[in-house]
């Protein structure tokens, strides 16, 4: 059984079909209609009565689904109930395995003050910050005090960008330190907030690792998440480009001593700053499998759901055939989320019905989607991806150009939406002068309903080296009754 929905729900249950395994899926009284019932070769009704979102967080009910079905095995996703310690410990009371580390290392690598006691207990380098979550105003002063300015008050017990306010004068400290506590408590039901020296225009590196119960852990190497917006992730890049091979190491051997140290078992992320000086610094540990694990198995060629289901099995990395030597880099995979977002209203999310929806596709591209298919009515429930598209080629270049490829061909109508191109990709990867991006940013509104037209708002026309098309220059056109999807680079 699957304890989530849409896209995430359906990559599980297909890696399941694929094993031999039938699958069950849940759904609230709101996704009644959605594709991921339909994947699964089971689906029931939970939450009924309660608020969207609250329906995938009621433990008793999935519980009681699993138990009622002879379900053996759940799989949490992402988001959720999935990195909550009490629901891993509710599956193992009730008899049923949690695809995903025990209660226990769930637990303390869901408290971040616990996490970063850990990351230094086994030797990996951390951002200066307190040892213990702050319980006044009068902490984060001292602590500016000692470390100076930017700080950064990050929520205690949750992440994804929640409860997280910069710091970079005495004069924003109190309104940051307030508002960051009413954001951590709405979203994680505790306000505890603990205070780390803000580290500025860093990369976001993190590590894929996967571990057994027999104590074998190896890597899969890193990703670059760097591009965010509100500290939300929107691309990432396996592996990281322009990574010195010294950093590589330290940044993998690091990761490993720290599952070493809390005995970590299944799948999971290790996260790290790196600042312009080439150092690292542990953030914090995801004991989930992650949106983005796609561009690593991409790259690796191991399908980490049937690696974690295995490893839930009982069955040891080396059975798998998974030892480190054996784990190589093949090209590049770069990911982008399509989203249902609409730029007039500061990209907030828009919803509809999909009138027109074509994707993109070819050699070297995969889609992951649940949503994303003409007919399809966007929820305002829940989190507005509508797919995702991994490119993969022998080099970030070649992936690049796929991407960018890939992301033209997508036409969509119904729903607002947004593109960023090229550009930001080709600045990601670092592209050496010389080697620009093909396409300019595009901002695109898709009214909504049958026979609505689209409104394309380019930027001024941009030329096109004759030398690239065999011919004489040509114009970018101003308008275009296609609409391309929110691409967030």
């Amino acid at each position: 059984m699957v304890a989530n929905r849409g896209e995430i729900a359906i990559r599980v249950f297909r890696a399941c079909t694929e094993l031999g395994i039938r699958t069950v899926a849940i759904y609230s009284e709101q996704d009644t209609g959605q594709m991921h019932r339909q994947k699964a070769d089971e689906a029931y009704l939970i939450g009924r009565g309660l608020a969207p979102v609250q329906a995938y967080l009621h433990i008793p009910d999935i519980i009681k689904v699993a138990k009622e079905n002879n379900v053996d095995a759940v799989h949490p996703g992402y988001g959720f109930l999935s990195e909550r310690a009490d629901f891993a410990q509710a599956c193992q009371d009730a008899g049923v395995r949690f695809i995903g580390p025990s209660p226990e290392v769930v637990r303390k690598m869901g408290d971040k003050v616990e996490a970063r006691a850990i990351a230094i207990a086994a030797g990996v380098p951390v951002v200066p910050g307190t040892d213990a979550p702050i319980t006044s105003l009068r902490e984060a002063h001292e602590f500016s005090n000692t470390y100076g300015f930017p700080i950064i008050f990050k929520a205690a017990y949750g992440g994804g960008g929640r409860g997280m306010r910069v710091v970079h004068s005495y004069e924003e400290l109190e309104e940051n330190y307030t508002r960051a506590y009413s954001e951590a408590l709405a979203a994680f039901g505790n306000g505890a907030l603990f205070v780390e020296k803000f580290i500025e225009k860093p990369r976001h590196i993190e590590v894929q690792i996967l571990g057994d119960q027999y104590g074998n852990i190896l890597h899969l190497y890193e990703r670059d998440c760097s591009i965010q917006r509100r500290h939300q992730k929107v691309v990432e890049i396996a592996p990281a480009a322009h990574l010195d091979p010294q950093l590589r190491t330290r940044l993998t051997s690091d990761s490993v001593k720290l599952a070493k140290q809390v005995g970590y078992e299944n799948a999971g992320t290790v996260e790290f700053l790196v600042d312009r000086h080439g150092k690292h610094y542990f953030i914090e540990v995801n004991s989930r499998l992650q949106v983005e694990h796609t561009v690593t198995e991409e790259i690796t060629d191991v399908d980490l759901v049937h690696a974690q289901i295995h490893v839930a099995e009982g069955r040891s990395l080396p059975d798998l055939g998974l030892r480190q030597e054996n784990i190589r880099i093949n090209g590049c995979a770069i990911q982008c989320r399509v989203t249902t977002e609409d730029p007039a209203r500061s990209f907030q999310p828009d919803t509809g019905r999909i009138e027109v929806f074509r994707s993109g596709e070819g050699m070297g591209i995969r889609l992951d989607n649940a949503s994303a298919f003409q007919g399809a009515v966007i929820s305002p429930h829940y989190d507005s991806l509508l797919v995702k598209v991994i490119a993969h080629g022998k080099d970030h270049p070649t992936a690049a150009t796929k991407m960018s490829r890939a992301l033209a061909e997508f036409r969509v109508r119904g729903v607002k939406v947004r593109r960023h191109q090229a550009q930001p990709l080709a600045a990601a990867l670092g592209r050496p002068c010389g080697q620009e991006a093909r396409r300019p940013q595009v901002a695109v509104t898709a009214p909504t309903g049958p026979g609505s037209p689209a409104l394309v708002r380019v930027p001024p026309a941009a030329r096109v080296p004759s030398s690239r098309l065999g011919g004489p220059s040509q114009t970018t056109p101003e308008t275009s009754t296609e609409v391309s999807p929110t691409i967030l680079l």
